[in-house]
C-alpha cells in the first residue's frame, strides 16, 4: 500500500463546548457529536465505519475463516434441555440457517418423565408459541423482552424490540387459536406478569431516563388508555422489576437502588387488589424475597455484609418476623435462594467461585441440617440453578461449565444428591477438553491486596514468556465475570492465545467487601488491579510482555480506557466495546439514562467537589496522555440507552488528536452498529460475524493469525 492510498480517518470538528462545576471550566470539543438527529454526526460515524472497513480490509479473508471456525463449531440444529411447567414440557429448538430460536413445547401426557428429544427431529405433538425468525422477518434487529406463559399455559405474552433502544411492544397470544388478540400496549420495558386467571397482564414503562419507574395492570383485550397504575416510583435512584412467584401464587415487584431495596406482593388471584410491601425500604437494607408455600424466603444484608437467610410468614409485613436460617459468614457471599416445596437452593459466592447448597425442608416447610453442596470437580468453574419454573419437584436442574468444559445441564436428584448429565453443549470439530489446560493465578495488587485470574490456554503452551495473550476485565455494580466456556475464544486458543479473566475489585467475585473497595472513593482499585493481573500473566510466563491485549465491554469500557492511560506501555492492543469512556460527563447531567442511579456507584459529582475531581482524575476520555497507546478497537450500536455511542465516538476523536501512535501499526478505530443497542447484533449469525470482526483485529495486532 502506498502513501498515496493509505486510508485517512475521519477528523471531527471542534465545536467548543464548556462544562463548568466546583470553580473549574472544562472545554469539550466533540460533544457536538451527541446530537443523534444531526445529519453531520451521522455521516461522521458513516466515515469511521468506511475507515475502519478500509484499515481491516486485508483482514477479510481472516475474518471469514473465523466466521467459520465459529458456526463450525456450533451444533446448528439443536435444541435445549425441556423444562416442565405444569401440564407442559417447555423447550428451544435452533435450526440450521435461522438466527432466532423458535420456541416450542409438547403435553406432559400420561408420562411425568423428561422426554428425550431429536434435535433433527421436530418431536410429535410439538406446538410452537413463538418463532423468533418469523417474527424478525424484514427487521435488520430483534430482541425479546418479555416471554410469558400463562399458568394454566393458555396465553402467551411476549415484547419485542426492533431497533435496539430496549423498548418493547407487548403482544398477547391465544395458544388454541394461534391468533394475536391483544397488541395495543406499546413502548414497555422488560418483564411481564400474568394474573392467576390469565385476564390482567402486569408490565413496566420507562421514563425519559429509560428508568423502569411505573408498573401498570392491564386488562386482555382491552384498550391499552384503560391501563391502570398500579405503582409509581418517584425516587429515581430505584429501578424496578416484575414477576411471578415459582408457584404462581403471587405477582413481585422488585424495586432497588445500588443500596437499598424493597419487595411488593399481590395475590396472583386478586390481580386488582393492592400490593402489600414485605419490609418498608430502609437505606442501605438490601433484600430479596422468594414467596413459596407458607413462608416468604428472604436473602439480606441486615445483620451481615455478606448477606444471609431468613424466613418470615407468608403474610409477613415486619422485619422483626424474619428468623435467621443460614447466618452470614465473612467471605462467603449468599446471593440467591430458590424455593421449592421440599428444598431450598442457596447460591453462594466462596474463594471466588459459586456453590449450590442444597438444604431439605420438612412436611411443615422448616429446614433440617445443613444440607450439602453441590460437587464440582474443577479447579476453575461456574455453577448455577438452571431453568426450574415447577414448584412441586423432587429433581433440580444445575448448569456447571467451566473454561474448558462445555455449558452442562444435570438433573439433580435433591433427595439423593445424585448429579444425571442431560445435556452438554455440543462442539463440533473434534473438540477435547483434554487438549486444554485452565489455571488459577493469584496477582498482587499496590495496597497487597491478592486479585484473582483465570486462564485458559492449549495444552502443548508453556509459559516461556513468547506467548500472545489476552486479559479480560470488568470490575462494576458485583457483577462476577466466572470461568465460562466459549466457542468463539477457541479462535483464540487454537491461534496459541493465552486468555485470561481478571477478578478485579468492583465486581463480586470475592464477596460484598470486594465490591465494595472497587467503588466510589475506592473505584481506582479497579483498574490498578487488572494493571496488576496484567504484571502477573506476564511475570509467570504466560504471555509475552509485547504481546499482551485487554478486552472489556460497558463499565469494562471504562475498565479499558482507565488502563490504557495509566500503563499504555503493558498493552499491544485493546478492544472497548460499548465503552463508558465519558464516565464524568454523563454523571454530571442527571436529565440522561442511567445517571441519578449511578449516583450510588460512582458518587455524586455535581455536589460533591471531591468526586467531581476523582472522576476527573480517572475518566478516560478527560486523561490522554501524549505518548503510544495500544491499537484500539471501540464497538458501539447507534440505539445504546445504557452507554450512548457518543462516548465512544469522543473517546476516538480525542485519541487521535493526542497519542503518538503509527495509525499504520496501531490504528484506532471506531465501529458503530447503526441498527442495534448495548448487547450488538441479535441473530446469531450476525453476531458471530461481529465476533469475528474483533477476534481478526486482535490477532492480527498480536501477530497471532495462524491456527495450530
Amino acid at each position: 500500500m502506498t502513501l498515496e492510498t493509505r486510508p485517512t480517518p475521519p477528523v471531527a470538528e471542534h465545536r467548543d463546548i464548556v462544562r463548568s462545576h466546583h470553580g473549574e471550566d472544562v472545554t469539550d470539543s466533540y460533544e457536538w457529536l451527541r446530537e443523534k438527529t444531526n445529519a453531520e454526526v451521522i455521516a461522521h460515524l458513516e466515515a469511521e465505519n468506511a475507515y475502519t472497513e478500509a484499515v481491516t480490509a486485508h483482514l477479510d479473508g481472516l475474518r471469514e475463516r473465523i466466521f467459520e471456525e465459529i458456526k463450525g463449531r456450533v451444533q446448528q440444529t439443536d435444541l435445549s434441555v425441556p423444562v416442565r411447567h405444569r401440564d407442559w414440557w417447555h423447550y428451544t429448538r435452533t435450526i440450521e440457517g435461522e438466527q432466532y430460536a423458535v420456541h416450542a413445547r409438547i403435553a406432559v401426557g400420561d408420562s411425568p418423565d423428561r422426554p428425550v428429544l431429536d434435535a433433527g427431529a421436530v418431536p410429535e405433538g410439538e406446538e410452537v408459541l413463538l418463532d423468533g425468525n418469523k417474527e424478525a422477518q424484514g427487521e435488520e434487529f430483534f430482541s425479546l423482552g418479555a416471554y410469558d406463559v400463562t399458568a394454566h399455559g393458555d396465553r402467551l405474552a411476549y415484547a419485542v424490540d426492533t431497533s435496539g433502544d430496549e423498548r418493547f411492544d407487548l403482544k398477547i397470544k391465544d395458544l388454541a387459536s394461534g391468533e394475536i388478540i391483544d397488541d395495543s400496549v406499546t413502548g414497555i420495558g422488560y418483564g411481564t406478569a400474568w394474573s392467576a386467571d390469565g385476564t390482567h397482564i402486569f408490565y413496566t414503562r420507562v421514563d425519559d431516563a429509560w428508568r423502569p419507574h411505573e408498573v401498570w395492570r392491564h386488562e386482555v383485550g382491552t384498550p391499552a388508555e384503560h391501563d391502570v397504575l398500579v405503582h409509581h416510583e418517584e425516587d429515581e435512584r430505584f429501578w424496578m422489576g416484575i414477576g411471578t412467584s415459582r408457584d404462581d401464587r403471587h405477582v413481585v415487584i422488585m424495586l432497588g437502588s445500588k443500596n437499598t431495596s424493597e419487595t411488593r406482593l399481590l395475590s396472583a388471584d386478586d390481580p386488582t387488589g393492592e400490593f402489600r410491601v414485605v419490609a418498608p425500604r430502609t437505606e442501605g437494607l438490601e433484600y430479596e424475597v422468594e414467596p413459596a408455600g407458607d413462608y416468604l424466603w428472604i436473602v439480606h444484608n441486615a445483620e451481615h455484609r455478606d448477606f444471609e437467610l431468613a424466613v418470615a410468614p407468608l403474610e409477613s409485613t415486619d422485619r422483626a418476623d424474619w428468623r435467621t436460617v443460614l447466618p452470614g459468614e465473612n467471605g462467603v457471599r449468599v446471593s440467591g435462594v430458590d424455593a421449592f416445596s421440599g428444598h431450598l437452593a442457596l447460591a453462594l459466592r466462596r474463594d471466588g467461585l459459586t456453590q449450590v447448597q442444597i438444604l431439605p425442608l420438612s412436611a411443615d416447610g422448616r429446614p433440617i441440617g445443613q444440607g450439602y453442596q453441590v460437587p464440582v470437580e474443577e479447579e476453575v468453574y461456574s455453577i448455577e440453578t438452571g431453568a426450574n419454573p415447577t414448584y412441586d419437584t423432587d429433581t433440580l436442574l444445575v448448569t456447571i461449565e467451566s473454561l474448558v468444559t462445555p455449558s452442562s445441564i444435570y438433573e439433580l436428584d435433591l433427595v439423593s444428591g445424585e448429579l444425571e448429565l442431560l445435556k452438554r453443549q455440543p462442539v463440533l470439530g473434534g473438540y477435547d477438553p483434554a487438549d486444554y489446560q485452565q489455571h488459577r493465578l493469584w496477582a498482587t495488587a499496590e495496597d497487597g491486596t491478592r486479585i484473582p485470574i483465570s486462564l485458559v490456554a492449549r495444552k502443548d503452551i508453556q509459559p516461556d514468556g513468547s506467548n500472545p495473550g489476552l486479559l479480560y476485565g470488568y470490575g462494576s455494580y458485583e457483577i462476577s465475570i466466572d470461568p465460562y466456556f466459549s466457542v468463539s475464544r477457541l479462535s483464540y486458543l487454537d491461534r496459541g492465545v493465552v486468555y485470561a479473566i481478571a477478578h478485579v475489585r468492583g465486581g463480586g467475585e470475592m464477596g460484598r467487601g470486594w465490591y465494595e473497595s472497587g467503588r466510589m472513593e475506592h473505584k481506582r482499585n479497579t483498574f490498578t488491579d487488572f494493571v496488576a493481573a496484567a504484571d502477573e500473566v506476564v511475570a509467570s510466563g504466560w504471555v509475552a510482555a509485547d504481546r499482551l491485549a485487554a478486552e472489556g465491554r460497558s463499565a469494562g469500557g471504562l475498565l479499558m480506557g482507565a488502563v490504557v492511560n495509566l500503563a499504555p506501555e503493558k498493552f499491544r492492543v485493546v478492544h472497548a466495546g460499548v465503552a463508558f469512556v465519558d464516565a464524568l460527563t454523563t454523571i454530571l447531567n442527571p436529565a440522561l439514562p442511567l445517571t441519578v442511579g449511578e449516583w450510588e456507584e460512582w458518587g455524586n459529582p455535581l455536589e460533591s467537589a471531591e468526586i467531581y475531581q476523582l472522576m476527573r482524575s480517572y475518566t478516560p476520555y478527560e486523561n490522554i496522555r501524549e505518548v503510544e497507546y495500544p491499537a484500539i478497537l471501540a464497538t458501539t450500536g447507534l440505539n445504546d440507552t445504557r452507554v450512548f455511542y457518543v462516548e465512544p465516538a469522543k473517546w476516538v476523536a480525542r485519541l487521535r488528536e493526542t497519542v503518538t501512535n503509527d495509525p499504520q501499526q496501531r490504528p484506532i478505530l471506531l465501529k458503530t452498529e447503526m441498527v442495534a443497542g448495548h448487547g450488538g447484533k441479535t441473530g446469531r449469525y450476525d453476531a458471530w460475524r461481529e465476533t469475528a470482526f474483533e477476534i481478526a483485529f486482535m490477532v492480527d495486532q498480536l501477530g497471532a493469525t495462524e491456527a495450530r
